[in-house]
């Protein structure tokens, strides 16, 4: 009970970070390009997790963990990131948050799928349910929408889906920071080559906005959050702790009420609850 109460603590304080990672993308690739962008991240955050390893002096993975890390690492190191950031070229931050509504059921189904987690049938009512007050509520919030934007972001939540449930499973084994982090070292010298190739010509043009959403995409969208996240994922089930990804539009909103004074209307507040309620619901069934 104690292990399950400190992953969902933990999973908690990783959606909360992980809530400004869209806006600060829709920011950065104001100036950087998006292939950029996602190779820029993913070294910055490698060095700092290769740090960590050297410091703490950790042992490599074992050869059968190599394919699950690469997992991780093209979910969520390359395939989420790279395919937000093209699609949010094409649709608004808003718009995306009805895509990352339907991210707690693609990852409690990967759950079952690769970590062998049985959820009672009543978990999926309250987790269907979720995704949906999540997605009806940003589709009144949304602006226009684009084919093209939103393909790219139904590609991306399946892969970030993947990458969650495989990153949790070898979390059970490995730790939480140590997937990541071996994760992040396994795709370094790949986005290392694609992040030279595809540096900016004219770096004066670079507002300090671009620069402020690359670091925390970086440290806290790359790294740090995936500390506390796959801890969660691990310590509470993967299917449960998951769900705790319906609240992340809304703590992002309401961060941008709080950064960036903008006005929150009743109604988040008002679907906010349900949704509360429909995490505690399949954290009971999970």
């Amino acid at each position: 009970m104690k292990a399950a109460t400190a992953g969902w603590g933990s999973g908690l304080l990783g959606v909360v970070i992980f809530s400004g990672s869209l806006p600060a993308t829709r920011v950065a690739v104001d100036g950087f390009s998006p292939i950029f962008l996602t190779s820029a991240r993913a070294v910055i955050a490698a060095l700092l997790g290769m740090a960590l390893l050297w410091m703490l002096r950790q042992e490599r993975p074992a050869r059968r963990d190599v394919g699950p890390l690469a997992v991780v690492a093209i979910g969520v190191v390359v395939g989420f990131p790279l395919l937000t950031a093209l699609a949010l070229q094409h649709i608004t931050a808003a718009h995306s948050i009805v895509f990352v509504g339907l991210l707690p059921l693609c990852t409690a189904i990967f759950g079952v799928l690769r970590g062998g987690e049985r959820p009672k049938p009543a978990f999926w009512l309250f987790s269907i349910l979720g995704s949906l007050l999540v997605a009806g509520f940003a589709l009144t919030q949304s602006g226009p929408a684009s084919l093209t934007g939103d393909l790219l972001m139904i590609a991306a939540i399946l892969l970030c889906g993947l990458g969650y449930a495989e990153g949790a499973t070898l979390s059970r084994r490995l730790g939480g920071w140590q997937v990541i982090s071996w994760a992040l070292v396994l795709s370094l010298p790949v986005m290392a080559v694609i992040g030279l190739a595809t540096l900016p010509a004219d770096w004066s043009g670079v507002a300090p906005p671009a620069w402020y959403g690359l670091a925390y995409v970086s440290v806290f969208s790359m790294l740090v959050g995936f500390v506390f996240w796959y801890r969660g994922l691990a310590l509470g089930g993967i299917a449960g702790v998951g769900q705790l990804q319906l609240l992340q539009p809304f703590f992002g909103l309401a961060l941008a009420g709080l950064l960036l004074g903008e006005p929150v209307a009743w109604t988040m507040i008002a679907v906010t609850g349900l949704v509360v309620l429909c995490v505690a619901g399949a954290k009971r069934f999970a």
